[in-house]
């Protein structure tokens, strides 16, 4: 009989129903469909006439972040889960990152991630704790990119376009960052006094569900913070590393189709989109994004120009993650589907 880990591991998968392959179809066919509705033609023509150096120079960027993200996990997991060499770790990246990107609101990637994980002998509980410590690692760069964006703003002679629009949103989100980062430090306090309000809302096991989802990410931010300086601080320069470049591919992207904007512009406008593609249903916030970046742009370049710069962002930014990472998804699947059937025998 398999084992009951094999067994639970194969439920955590991601359940893949033919919904699933039309909400893919879906969200591979949004930049085109946005691209062509936006720009027409002309955008599509910028596309083809894409510099192939600076495309190279991408699609390399891309690869680089990749292995930043592996070696990450490998400094986090520190031989927990066996001899895993930085091959071994960009392939569980690749694998859960595609299912990050082929489930809605990303929920297939940390299932993923823990099924690896556990295959290498880790724990749930400890996969789940790796996971977090990976989210605070990027909560924190994303605190400190905030803070210093609005910073910037306010004592900067910046030429943005809707100033002071924007001044006001970095603003809100540096402030619900705070909030967030206090009620994380003072979050058993809170969850006492609130205990009576909320039980006139959430029946007794969804109260327990959600306090414990707290106190969870709780523990992890602590624990982040309670690391080796000196691991923290290579964790923390891996996560910088590899959001600057991935976020620097929309400027060259926007380079490359004859467009001018600011990199901090960019970077701006991919963090605002990205934070709105989560209202998306369809995968990899598919839609949103492309209608949230093109229209951040729009003040700066023509419209063909923002459309193609749109286009050949997300396709190396979202569709290349898929390409890559379907078939190590799909080999880790039949590997995982293979010994339970042997199991089973």
């Amino acid at each position: 009989m398999p084992s009951t880990e094999t067994a639970d591991s194969r439920r955590a998968l991601p359940r893949w129903r033919p919904l699933h392959g039309l909400l893919i179809v879906l969200a591979l066919m949004a930049p085109l469909l946005v691209t062509s509705g936006l720009g027409g033609p002309d955008a599509l023509a910028k596309v083809t006439h894409f510099p192939l150096g600076l495309l190279a120079l991408m699609l390399t960027m891309a690869f680089v972040c990749w292995n930043l993200n592996a070696a990450r996990l490998r400094l986090m997991l520190d031989g927990r889960a066996g001899r895993l060499g930085q091959r071994g770790a960009l392939g569980i990246e690749l694998a859960s990152k595609f299912a990050l990107c082929a489930t809605p609101g990303g929920s297939g990637g940390p299932a993923t991630l823990l099924v690896l994980l556990a295959q290498r002998g880790l724990p749930a509980s400890k996969g789940a704790a790796v996971f977090l410590i990976d989210q605070g690692c990027d909560l924190l760069f994303f605190l400190c990119m905030l803070s210093g964006l609005v910073a910037y703003s306010w004592l900067g002679e910046t030429q943005w376009p809707h100033q002071t629009l924007i001044q006001i949103a970095l603003a809100a989100l540096a402030l619900v960052a705070v909030g967030f980062t206090l009620a994380m430090r003072y979050l058993p306090a809170l969850l006492r006094y609130t205990a009576s309000p909320v039980a006139r809302w959430l029946s007794g096991a969804r109260r327990r569900w959600l306090v414990r989802r707290l106190l969870t990410c709780r523990q992890a931010l602590r624990a982040t913070l309670r690391l080796p300086v000196a691991t923290l601080l290579a964790m923390l320069g891996l996560t910088t590393a590899h959001w600057l470049l991935r976020y620097s591919l929309l400027y060259l992207a926007v380079l490359g189709v004859g467009g001018h904007a600011d990199w901090l512009w960019t970077f701006l406008t991919q963090t605002m989109a990205m934070a709105a593609s989560q209202f998306s249903f369809l995968p990899g916030g598919a839609g949103a994004a492309e209608l949230g970046v093109g229209g951040l742009l729009l003040p700066l370049m023509a419209r063909e120009k923002a459309a193609a710069a749109v286009l050949v962002w997300r396709l190396v930014s979202y569709h290349l993650y898929l390409a890559a990472g379907a078939p190590v998804f799909l080999l880790w699947a039949y590997r995982l589907t293979r010994r339970t059937s042997n199991g089973q025998a």
